[in-house]
């Protein structure tokens, strides 16, 4: 769920519409209490921040966007731990950068962290770091933050709220005869010729950036939402039926991110396996250590590897958690042993069955399970 500033934060006072705010937060508690687990991207730390440095007027340069950030920050955060506290959710900050999802060891590390915090039911509430980050490094807009994150977290669903109800075929403040768009399944270039500038007055996002954050999207098999934000209880609205556009994937997020995996032209290297855990794959398991004979090549820990079976040919493709040293030191060894070993607790699998795809589907038991998710390219 990303939320804009220009819903978030009023734009004569400069504060928080805790008004509105309180009936999102009623929605996003629905969700939670009947089992979905909730990301939520909440712009408004520099809108919240300028006001209170005196910054009124006109586009801010780098520097004083990273301290109205600075300021605006901790006023968002304690908006959202005091909503969500008050009803017994715990609530964990977390700031990104563009740098963060593209720098392959920091992308692991921020998605193991939001999975941890999932794990843990707790809510995290993502914005940008504007505070450390460059022009060269930022995203500028917190609708692509959010479609990034939806990847990160392999998410079913994005919603953006919006000062918009969704996409028009043109600006309909200035075509009466604009069309709305209630579904996109493919993004052509007409449908990117559709999108406009922001017209907000604290927002960077337009619509532009949202056709840009739904190619993100729906590539990695998440529909994405654009809706209104501006009413009471958005989230509810958008599920009694209300108006809004909706970008339809063409896989789940499970299969497109094994198609990304079998699709991999050059594995960073290759891990040599043993019968039984060959047959362990084959049954949809993931790879223990134990059944690891041998690692070749130069790799580390999130890079893409060629699994080997006894007589050399490749029968699976996946993202290792460990670097070739480490996994020369570990393999067939138990999984229990591994912490002693390295003198760290990494994860109990070499290669966790959501990372690894197999390039033989059709030897597989779980293959007629799952077809979807055993595809490759």
């Amino acid at each position: 769920m990303k939320v804009g500033s220009a819903l978030l934060v009023d734009g004569d006072s400069g504060r928080v519409n805790r008004a509105w705010l309180e009936t999102l937060v009623e929605d996003l508690l629905r969700l939670r209490r009947r089992g979905q687990r909730v990301i939520l991207v909440s712009s408004g730390a520099i809108a919240l921040g300028r006001r209170r440095l005196g910054l009124k007027h006109g586009a801010l340069r780098l520097e004083e966007s990273q301290a109205a950030a600075a300021v605006g920050q901790i006023r968002l955060a304690h908006a959202y731990k005091e909503l969500f506290e008050g009803c017994d959710v715990t609530v964990a900050q977390v700031l990104l950068t563009l740098d963060d999802s593209e720098n392959r060891r920091r992308y692991l590390n921020a998605r193991a962290t939001l999975e941890a915090l999932l794990e843990l039911d707790a809510l995290p509430v993502i914005n940008e770091n504007d505070t450390v980050a460059t022009a060269e490094i930022r995203y500028g807009d917190n609708d692509r933050l959010a479609a990034r994150v939806a990847q990160m977290a392999g998410a079913d669903c994005l919603v953006l709220l919006s000062d918009v109800e969704g996409l028009y075929s043109a600006d309909p403040n200035r075509d009466p005869a604009a069309r709305f768009i209630h579904e996109v399944r493919q993004i052509t270039p007409d449908i990117e010729a559709m999108a406009g500038r922001s017209t907000s007055a604290v927002g960077s996002g337009g619509m532009t950036s949202k056709i840009l954050a739904a190619r993100i999207a729906v590539a990695s098999g998440c529909h994405m939402c654009i809706a209104a934000g501006s009413h009471r209880h958005p989230l509810r609205r958008i599920e009694e039926g209300a108006d809004c556009t909706w970008f339809v994937p063409t896989a789940t997020p499970a299969a497109a991110r094994k198609q990304w995996i079998a699709g991999t032209l050059r594995p960073a290297g290759a891990i040599s396996i043993d019968a039984g855990a060959e047959r362990a794959l084959l049954d949809g398991r993931s790879l223990l250590p134990a059944g690891v004979t041998g690692a070749r090549g130069r790799f580390d820990r999130g890079d893409t590897v060629s699994v080997l079976a006894a007589d050399g040919a490749e029968i699976a493709r996946g993202i290792v958690a460990y670097s070739d040293v480490d996994a020369a030191r570990i393999m067939g060894r138990k999984s229990s042993e591994i912490a002693e070993i390295l003198g760290f607790r990494g994860r109990d699998e070499m290669i966790h069955r959501d990372d690894l795809v197999l390039m033989r589907p059709e030897l597989s038991s779980a293959a007629a399970a799952e077809p979807a998710a055993q595809a490759s390219p």
